[in-house]
């Protein structure tokens, strides 16, 4: 039986979580004390014990509670080290609402095979560059993620597919792709989240995609690669992976309509106003971590040694 502050998982997610998570419904309780109980014990940490939050550490890291620890490090770390970049500072902004229609992906209401991983539809290049940069709408992006790791059970044990139309990438998009950012991307998945990415689907490319996309593919694991697809404008070979059905409706399929789909991911966020004001609080002090400090040199030092993507 799951703790009281855990929402029981419906039986296939459930079956799911056993077989493939290494997940002991009977012990639950005790991993989960275990991982709070550690994380109250590190001095440079302050993280929001939250029961639903810290067992999506868990079932992320199949229950290796050492993994855990470390992406649960990693998360509060690099929200702390690069604020501006991971967390969103200000919710009561009179343009958050804009910012959230740029940065959040759409989470189709249909899992792929109906109870397969979930289905994340964005649109990359959407936002006008001459009012917002990358980095301006990437703390949305960080956000949703944690919200779903709260709240959406598929997710957490099925993981999530990315479907990403890129037709509105342009010259002045790309030049924002900055190798540093796309790293900061890469760290985060790799180190910190405890979502699992199932692949990620890049169609109607644009002339020009490729350059920041070869510029990813040498800063990924060969296990990463084989998850990335460009589809370019042939959609059949995207439907061999996720058939036109599981397409939002714009899209000749039958998962959810966009517009509808913006507005009640528009309205989830400002719901979590409070959350994000609160979330603030939560942040490591690395004047009190034991033993040595990440090499973030190693993973953010990048600037100065890479120009941005040059176009012709």
């Amino acid at each position: 039986m799951a703790p009281p502050n855990i929402r029981p998982l419906p039986e296939h997610l459930q079956e799911v979580a056993i077989k493939e998570l290494n997940e002991r419904p009977e012990r639950l309780a005790e991993d989960l004390e275990a991982l709070k109980d550690w994380a109250i014990k590190e001095p440079h940490l302050n993280v929001r014990l939250d029961d639903q939050l810290l067992v999506a550490f868990l079932r992320g890291c199949k229950f290796s509670l050492e993994k855990a620890k470390s992406k649960l490090d990693w998360f509060y770390t690099l929200k702390t080290r690069h604020p501006d970049y991971y967390t969103i500072q200000n919710p009561d902004v009179p343009h958050f609402s804009e910012l959230v229609r740029y940065g959040a992906g759409l989470i189709l209401p249909i899992p792929l095979n109906e109870t397969g991983p979930r289905i994340v539809f964005s649109r990359f290049g959407i936002y006008p560059v001459d009012k917002y940069e990358l980095k301006d709408i990437a703390p949305i992006a960080y956000a949703q993620q944690e919200l779903a790791m709260r709240a959406d059970d598929t997710v957490v044990v099925n993981g999530f597919i990315n479907l990403i139309d890129v037709a509105k990438v342009d010259a002045a998009h790309f030049v924002q792709y900055t190798p540093t950012i796309l790293k900061k991307g890469i760290d985060f998945a790799e180190k910190a989240l405890p979502l699992r990415q199932s692949s990620a689907h890049f169609f109607n490319v644009p002339t020009g995609f490729e350059k920041p996309y070869n510029m990813v593919m040498p800063m990924i694991t060969p296990k990463q690669k084989e998850r990335v697809f460009l589809h370019g404008n042939n959609l059949e070979t995207l439907y061999a992976h996720i058939p036109q059905k599981y397409m939002p409706k714009q899209y000749g399929g039958e998962n959810g309509c966009l517009v509808e789909l913006e507005n009640s991911t528009i309205k989830q966020f400002l719901d979590h106003r409070d959350y994000f004001k609160e979330d603030l609080k939560y942040r490591n002090n690395e004047h009190l971590r034991l033993g040595k400090q990440p090499n973030y040199k190693s993973l953010f030092g990048m600037e100065g040694s890479f120009r941005k993507i040059a176009l012709d």
